[in-house]
């Protein structure tokens, strides 16, 4: 049986868990790859106390990995997009096949990197970079390739869901569980990157270069994360019948392509409502096979090293083969792929769940009310809610049905003026995701 020789970059939490599910599962790995699978070389910083690798050569300098020349595959799993970038070209630029989860790298640079591998011939594997361990990128790129793609709406990063999870069921503070995310490792000392989206907005243009066939991009992208969010609106989201989850929502559309990432309100009934605490879900939605649900971890060392290793065995069982039957990094060969219009998000059309503070007394509600119908926004739903003790201003939450943003936006600046109405509005869109 031949061999191919596999050296791993980063030994960190992902790095470990490649580390030990290859030395744990070598022969089931090796039969459906059929091929031996050996880790010959680890390119780390540091030992890692969790991995035996008193059998592998250890080398502190990473490029030594992606120039070795008895390397065939240099699996990246250093993080980043400065030295992960140049540690990629320089594995290809030594003729070396890559397995990254490196989701920003991909989606800052995949453009260029998988240009280069494919004038060489080679393969630049990702599965990894969305949703952990869920193959959401082998499902949407192979699995539903008969299909074309209508629209993508995933809970891409488990920060925000567990956040969201703890604000539903137990009606918490939102800085308050970000302190417990990050004392469990689900969120860094700085969360910038998870809660206000952007680690999210990696991952959607992944998954739109794939179900789309346009080339990555992050012009366009709306992204808005979570800070926000009062523990009001989720208890009266649920009063609603809703839910408020994280999600990025890719859609194609006559105008162009929507590409945003923001709190939505999806209803319970909705199969992506009760996907809860870290877990990650992506639903397709395709005109062959209608609707699907992808759903599992979306982080954690084995998790995500199962898609890494994946990633490991799809190029070595292929290795040998000519470039003409290797499954393109996109979906498609970079040449078919085309440029989209990426529509602002004032242009796009959706419900939106509206609170604001309003007098109580007669004739309020019917000023408002006629702003809405001018601005040619119908209503779903009105809710006055009880009015505190000593207070003249009561919670008003209203519910529409769907209408572009630009027009909610207008509604909005006029309502804020009348005096009647106290502070700012707060809004929300819907989405009815299984409709």
């Amino acid at each position: 049986m031949r061999s191919v020789q596999v050296g791993i970059c980063g030994l960190g939490t992902v790095g470990s868990g490649v580390f030990n599910v290859i030395s744990r599962n070598s022969s089931n790995i090796n039969d459906r790859a059929n091929c031996d699978i050996n880790i010959l070389q680890v390119g780390a910083r540091r030992d890692n106390p969790d991995c035996d690798t008193a059998s592998v050569d250890v080398v502190r300098d990473i490029f030594e990995v992606a120039k070795n020349p008895d390397i065939d595959i240099v699996v990246e799993l250093i993080g980043g997009t400065t030295v992960a970038y140049d540690l990629v070209m320089t594995a290809l630029k030594n003729n070396k096949h890559v397995v990254t989860a490196n989701k920003a790298l991909i989606a800052e640079h995949g453009m260029e990197i998988f240009s280069f591998a494919a004038s060489k011939g080679l393969v630049v594997a990702y599965e990894a970079a969305v949703a952990g361990g869920i193959p959401i990128i082998k499902g949407l790129r192979e699995g539903l390739s008969a299909n074309k793609i209508n629209w993508i709406a995933g809970i891409i990063n488990g920060t925000t869901n567990f956040i969201l999870t703890e604000m539903d069921t137990k009606g918490r503070d939102f800085n308050d569980v970000l302190v417990e995310a990050q004392e469990k490792g689900y969120a860094e000392a700085d969360p910038t990157f998870d809660v206000e989206g952007i680690d999210a907005a990696h991952k959607l243009v992944i998954l739109a270069s794939i179900a789309f066939e346009m080339p990555l991009t992050l012009d366009g992208l709306y992204t808005d994360g979570i800070t926000q969010l009062e523990p009001q609106d989720v208890a009266y989201a649920k009063e609603l019948g809703y839910a408020i989850k994280h999600l990025g929502i890719a859609r194609q559309t006559e105008q162009g392509v929507e590409l945003r990432v923001h709190p939505t309100l999806v209803p319970h009934k909705s199969m992506i409502a009760g996907v809860n605490d870290v877990a990650n879900a992506v639903m397709v939605n395709a005109d062959a096979v209608g609707t699907t649900l992808f759903c599992g971890p979306g982080a954690g060392a084995e998790p995500t090293a199962s898609s890494v290793i994946a990633d490991i065995v799809d190029v070595a069982r292929t290795i040998d083969a000519s470039a003409e039957v290797k499954v393109n990094a996109l979906g498609c060969p970079i040449s078919q792929l085309e440029q989209r219009n990426i529509m602002a998000i004032e242009e796009i059309e959706t419900s939106f769940y509206m609170r604001f503070s309003a007098l109580d007394k007669p004739g309020v509600l019917s000023d408002i009310t006629k702003i809405m119908g001018d601005s040619g926004i119908s209503i779903e739903a009105i809710v006055q809610k009880e009015q505190p003790v000593g207070e003249d201003y009561v919670n008003v939450i209203i519910v529409t049905n769907v209408t572009q943003e630009k027009l909610l936006n207008t509604a909005v600046e006029r309502i804020e003026k009348l005096e009647t109405v106290r502070d700012t509005i707060k809004f929300i869109r819907v989405e009815h995701l299984d409709q």
